[in-house]
């Protein structure tokens, strides 16, 4: 929950300006009622624009929410779902998770799908039970077609925003497990084909040695991507 229109419209451009490194993808995901302005903004650029969340119903009484229309007639192709501060503070849950990931699907929106476990689970030694169970939650009933056009983003929640990182190994070891995991729900081919990436205060200085790992596909960057130089650090490392 950051940024007015005009404050989202320049940093847009101030990232697409920079923005030269075309072997990797980047998306943007500003805030709802900045959504329309920013496309404007990366519509004839490689950047892709995301919404932060999306509801389960075509339309209706459903005061406050936004469907999956609203969002494909402003230019997403991408919408995160299940980030940990909406578990957290909006007590959405595996179900409902499950139920917007297949309403993406059905718009052709690109699902960008957050688990993660909170510090007690990690000091629990529970992260991969809390992690897979949110993964196979996700995922239920979706068939491999559907599963292939996912993107999961792994986030520790005690990572986020608190300064505090897991190391290249911690990220590197449950980003394995998940790929294991899809392996074992749809297929090897499935499982290396889809993108996972990190998400937990991912920043210039980390990122390198985070996406060096074998199975971190790229980030999902929050409080570095509100500054266009460091959003640009990390699309360059």
């Amino acid at each position: 929950m950051n940024k007015t229109v005009s404050e989202s419209v320049e940093l847009a451009e101030e990232i697409e300006k920079l923005y030269n490194n075309h072997d990797v993808d980047v998306v943007i995901c500003p805030p709802f009622t900045n959504l329309y302005a920013v496309n404007q903004v990366i519509k004839n650029s490689p950047i892709g624009l995301g919404a932060q969340n999306i509801y389960w119903e075509e339309y209706g009484a459903y005061t406050g929410e936004i469907c999956a229309g609203m969002l494909k007639s402003v230019g997403c192709q991408f919408v995160i779902i299940g980030h940990s501060e909406r578990r957290q503070y909006f007590d959405e849950t595996d179900e409902t998770v499950n139920k917007r990931v297949k309403k993406a699907l059905e718009a052709e929106i690109t699902p960008i799908i957050c688990v993660g476990e909170v510090l007690s689970e990690r000091e629990a030694g529970k992260t991969n039970d809390v992690v897979a169970k949110q993964v196979r939650g996700a995922l239920a009933g979706l068939n491999r077609d559907n599963a292939s056009k996912i993107i999961i983003a792994y986030e520790p929640v005690w990572a986020i925003g608190t300064g505090k990182v897991a190391t290249p190994e911690q990220a590197q070891q449950v980003h394995k497990m998940i790929r294991e995991l899809l392996a074992e729900l749809y297929d090897n081919e499935l499982a290396e084909s889809v993108r996972i990436q990190y998400g937990g205060s991912m920043k210039p200085e980390n990122a390198a040695e985070l996406l060096s790992q074998p199975d971190i596909d790229g980030g999902l960057i929050g409080g570095a991507s509100l500054k266009a130089d460091a959003f640009l650090g990390i699309i360059n490392a």
